[in-house]
């Protein structure tokens, strides 16, 4: 290691190095370690950023629809053992800094993460966020609020209550979501891809507190988590923290469990065809979807990884791709598929091909249609200038770092955590020249594009093509199915439950409405904030923007390589432009439509050669002169 960077690059003595390595582009140290006791894994992003983020995360593959990875995250921030206040996240936003605090459940991991650019923060959030995720309280009156639980109303009748419970009702109402998941049941048969991580509603209702306990202790232990941290805060101070604070009590508790490693999906034999039906108000007309899937590799070969989404630029990637193309102006069908293209968030990588507004019996000749087209584009060699646009678009995805919606250091972690929840090696997402000079190289021999074709799609018998028809009877079904289930349960009701279920009832109203201890949880205090407030400093140099003067701020960053252009015009004057009715539309349709010289799609591949697109939008915001005056621009 360099010696002007050994102390911020120390280990904590609990843990043993596993890697180190250096990305100039990024300006990061990524230090990979691992916790002696337990087998956690450790990746520390060393990162000159005052804004320091944190996150750890669990493999959770439930393999029921019951929704316990997803209601085990909403009751573990409901208190733990050191903190046992009922909802320590929500109190923590008033006596923190913090630049973003969240978690996410995935189809198979389950992420807590947060960032702060505050050093006392960071360890307050850090002592939160641990002792939540290791020593939830897991409350039995939680899970009934925020999972499931029976109550009676008004009439003594048993009725379903819950938050993740209405949530996924909304949830699974939506078109979209019953396309995917009822996809995902046909395309994977036996991997916890199978079955809903955020929960099906009729199947969260079997669910019970002893279930949730019990999927927590096999799921939320060392073992079976990733930790990654960013930032300017020695990795050796994080590292005491995590040993400390969580690490030697459950390493005691626990030793090194079992891992929940993943596992490839088994391989149809044939092609299957499958028809299901979807909720609709009403059936009308060129309601159905029609979408072939293909089961792929999985995301853990790197190389292979960026080929498909090589062959995904090239077949979708705008308006003038060919797949693409066909797909929008198919005389069966309105529109292509909203899940068209290459979907890499899972352990292994699927690709979608359909179209929607179509109708049931058309359903062969639209998966012929797309397999002729695929044996077409195969059949002759892909312009040269477009694959070096695809590349440019690959570079560019792989090189860009999130948007503007998460702190730079967790869009960086996240970028990774996928590969490394599955004992991938997330350096590969990181640090992508080697990956990307191999595909340039591909791409020279004139068979390559070809031969992805016909092995991962023509060639692959795990194929599934769903016709999914709209049915304005299946809610009905279903709620007549929930209410046949509390029929059931009332018939089945003693006296001495029911007077469980009224106990319960009125010990959760009383717990909603306890005022929590907050002076439990850490805060930031005056003496934790520093006297003086760093702004970023940029260069300016003077330039000509269409004949006009003009003034270039340049400000350097770590990008990977890239380099991000605004040019922004004061609107001063112009509210008839700010005001006008059609400034959405036109905000939204600027780079979708062709200009004077150039065609819509010519455009669209013009910009894609160029840059990852064009947008435009209008920023407004208080006059730094006039607290009373709002200055208004337009961002380009």
């Amino acid at each position: 290691m360099p010696t002007d960077s050994a102390p911020i690059l120390t280990l904590y003595p609990e843990f043993t190095l596993l890697s180190h390595h250096r990305i100039e582009a990024l300006s990061l140290d990524v230090l990979v370690s691992e916790h002696k006791a337990t087998g956690l894994i450790h990746y520390h992003l060393a990162h000159p950023s005052d804004e320091n983020a944190f996150m750890v995360g669990f493999r959770t593959q439930p393999m029921t629809d019951r929704g316990e990875a997803h209601i085990l995250e909403h009751t573990s921030l409901c208190g733990s053992v050191k903190y046992p206040v009922r909802d320590p996240f929500f109190s923590m936003i008033k006596r923190s800094l913090n630049t973003f605090m969240n978690a996410f459940t995935a189809a198979d991991w389950t992420a807590y993460p947060f960032a702060t650019q505050n050093r006392q923060d960071y360890f307050n959030l850090l002592s939160v966020y641990l002792d939540a995720t290791f020593f939830p309280n897991l409350n039995p009156l939680d899970f009934a609020q925020e999972g499931i639980r029976v109550e009676l109303d008004a009439d003594g009748k048993p009725q379903f209550k819950g938050i993740v419970f209405n949530e996924m009702k909304g949830a699974m109402s939506g078109e979209i979501d019953q396309l995917y998941h009822t996809l995902a049941r046909h395309l994977f048969p036996t991997t916890t891809y199978h079955y809903n991580s955020g929960g099906e509603p009729a199947a969260i209702t079997d669910l019970t507190h002893a279930d949730l306990v019990s999927f927590h202790q096999s799921h939320y232990h060392p073992s079976n988590a990733v930790v990654m941290s960013f930032g300017n805060i020695p990795v050796a101070e994080t590292q005491a923290r995590l040993h400390e604070d969580a690490l030697a009590v459950a390493g005691h508790e626990f030793g090194k469990g079992a891992k929940h490693a993943s596992r490839l999906e088994v391989h149809l034999p044939e092609p299957i065809a499958v028809v299901e039906s979807y909720q609709v108000d009403n059936v009308k007309p060129k309601q159905t979807h029609h979408v072939v899937a293909w089961l792929l590799p999985s995301i853990l070969d790197s190389k292979q990884r960026l080929a498909m989404r090589l062959l995904e630029g090239i077949l979708v990637e705008h308006a003038g791709s060919p797949l693409r193309a066909y797909l929008e102006s198919h005389p069966l069908a309105s529109a292509p598929t909203p899940l068209l293209g290459l979907d890499d968030s899972h352990y292994q990588m699927v690709f979608y091909a359909g179209v929607r507004g179509s109708e049931p019996e058309h359903a062969e000749a639209i998966e012929n249609g797309i397999l002729d087209l695929l044996q077409q584009i195969a059949a002759k060699p892909i312009d040269p200038i477009e694959i070096e646009t695809i590349l440019h678009q690959i570079e560019i995805d792989q090189r860009h770092i999130g948007g503007d919606s998460m702190p730079y250091g967790l869009n960086l972690m996240l970028e990774g955590f996928s590969t490394a929840i599955h004992d991938g090696d997330p350096m590969c997402v990181w640090n992508i020249d080697e990956n990307l000079n191999w595909l340039r190289e591909q791409v020279a021999h004139p068979d390559f594009i070809a031969n992805l074709i016909r092995t991962h799609l023509l060639d692959n018998h795990h194929r599934v093509r769903l016709t999914l028809v709209p049915d304005a009877n299946k809610s009905e079904k279903l709620a007549q199915a929930e209410q046949a289930k509390l029929e059931r349960i009332a018939g089945i009701l003693t006296p001495e439950k029911r007077e469980d279920l009224i106990e319960q009832a009125q010990a959760l109203a009383e717990r909603q409405a306890t005022l929590d201890d907050v002076d439990l949880l850490p805060k930031v205090g005056l003496q934790d904030i520093p006297a003086e407030i760093q702004f970023k400093t940029g260069k300016t140099q003077a330039v000509q923007l269409n004949g006009l003067d003009s003034v270039l701020y340049e400000y350097e960053a770590g990008t990977n390589g890239l380099y991000y252009y605004q040019v922004i015009i004061a609107l001063e004057g112009h509210e008839a432009v700010i005001n006008h009715p059609d400034l959405p539309t036109y905000l939204t349709l600027i780079s979708e439509v062709g200009t004077h010289d150039v065609d819509a799609r010519s455009f669209q591949a013009l910009q894609a050669r160029h840059s990852s697109g064009v947008t435009v939008r209008i920023s407004q915001r208080t006059s730094p002169d006039n607290p009373e005056k709002l200055d208004s621009f337009l961002v380009i």
